[in-house]
């Protein structure tokens, strides 16, 4: 550029200490996205000694404004600003000191330019950092989504796990009791054959086939879609679970004092009762069990109690808990580490329970037996 201007009133043409300075200024540009202000500070002590020799002012303008502009743009905003007032401030000096008579005119120019650019490069800073704010709010939202999506495949999968254990579990423990009533008798007198018995333990295995069958297609259809409603039954169906344990053995006296409440309060009654119920079945035999089931005020109360025999409780694997052994169930085999763990039921009541913000205790009575006794807010009650 300083080749292309003509000498005039606007500075002499450099020569070389003038061509050095002008080399160094525009060398310097390189490295102005790494370091912007050290190139800044080359520029300066360049580019002033360049105006003090008188050399033609304008060549150096592209150098100096590339220079700000790199320095602004890199920000922060009051380094820029200290700049370029420095930079005006010594621009002054230097060309008050020379005689030339548009020396205001020249300065008040070259300042504007100075200005200007110093801007400009402020503007695209703040434009480049409210796209940035903008692609990671972007990103924050997406991974935000992605997580809730993962958390809500976890929730159920959950669901789904308690469910199935809940129902298959019943229905798989009835089934075994009733079957080794009907193996018993078939075995015990074969002279002497107990025809009824037999018939009716079959019966009961029938019967609570049909149960669960039913029951586990209208869980399916939920998780297929094709049925809005939920799979749970609620409070009117305690009944039906009194009905199969008493035909597993067990002699059951229930009493619901409850008008109707929300679904998900009912169904999580229903699934503590079950689960109770099948804990009772399971390692209490032929026992008497207890089913209360009454509205308190706000709250929904649920107890079952049954009177058989007990060991201490003992403690499960760290991921289940605990669990609660009868005398009369076999202790549970050492842990393999392949082995699943144990106490699916009390952590699926305890995780239903504080769903609905409710409280669940349970365990062996000091006189014997068992109590799973749970507490759930209805809709508006505290929780």
């Amino acid at each position: 550029m300083a080749s292309l201007l003509p000498a005039d009133a606007a500075g002499q043409r450099p020569d070389a200490l003038g061509w050095l300075l002008l080399v160094l200024s525009a060398v310097a540009l390189v490295a102005r996205r790494r370091a912007p202000m050290a190139v800044m500070l080359v520029v300066i002590a360049a580019v002033a000694p360049y105006h003090a020799m008188d050399y033609l002012h304008d060549a150096v303008i592209p150098a100096s404004l590339v220079g700000l502009y790199s320095l602004a743009v890199a920000g922060p905003p009051l380094r820029t600003y200290a700049t370029v007032a420095s930079v005006i401030g010594l621009m002054m000096g230097v060309m008050s000191a020379t005689p030339r008579q548009h020396a205001a005119a020249d300065m008040l120019r070259s300042g504007g330019w100075i200005v200007a650019m110093a801007l400009v490069g402020e503007a695209v800073r703040i434009h480049r950092k409210y796209i940035a704010a903008i692609v990671e709010r972007a990103e924050r939202a997406e991974r935000t989504r992605e997580e809730e999506a993962a958390r809500r495949v976890a929730e159920e999968r959950l669901r789904i796990a308690r469910d199935l254990h809940d129902l298959l579990a019943h229905s798989i423990t009835l089934i075994g009791v009733q079957t080794s009533v009907a193996a018993h008798v078939l075995m015990a007198d074969p002279d002497r054959l107990d025809r009824t018995a037999v018939a009716a333990a079959l019966d009961g295995i029938a019967d609570t086939c049909r149960d669960a069958r039913s029951e586990l297609r209208a869980t399916l259809q939920v998780l297929r879609g094709d049925d809005e409603r939920g799979p749970l039954p609620g409070l009117s169906a305690v009944a039906d679970l009194v009905r199969s344990a008493e035909a597993a053995g067990a002699r059951v006296d229930l009493e619901v004092e409850a008008a109707e409440v929300p679904a998900a309060i009912g169904a999580a009654a229903y699934r503590i009762v079950q689960e109770a119920l099948t804990n009772a079945v399971r390692h209490a035999g032929d026992t008497r069990v207890q089913v209360e089931v009454a509205l308190d005020g706000a709250a929904l109360r649920i107890s079952v109690t049954d009177d058989g025999p007990c060991a201490e409780v003992e403690p499960a694997p760290a991921d289940t808990r605990w669990r609660p052994w009868r005398a009369t169930a076999p202790k549970p085999p050492a842990a393999r580490p392949d082995a699943a763990p144990v106490g699916y039921g009390m952590i699926g009541m305890r995780e239903r329970v504080r769903s609905v913000g409710g409280t669940l205790s349970a365990g062996p009575r000091p006189e014997g037996g068992f109590t799973v006794a749970a507490v759930l807010p209805v809709a508006g009650g505290p929780a």
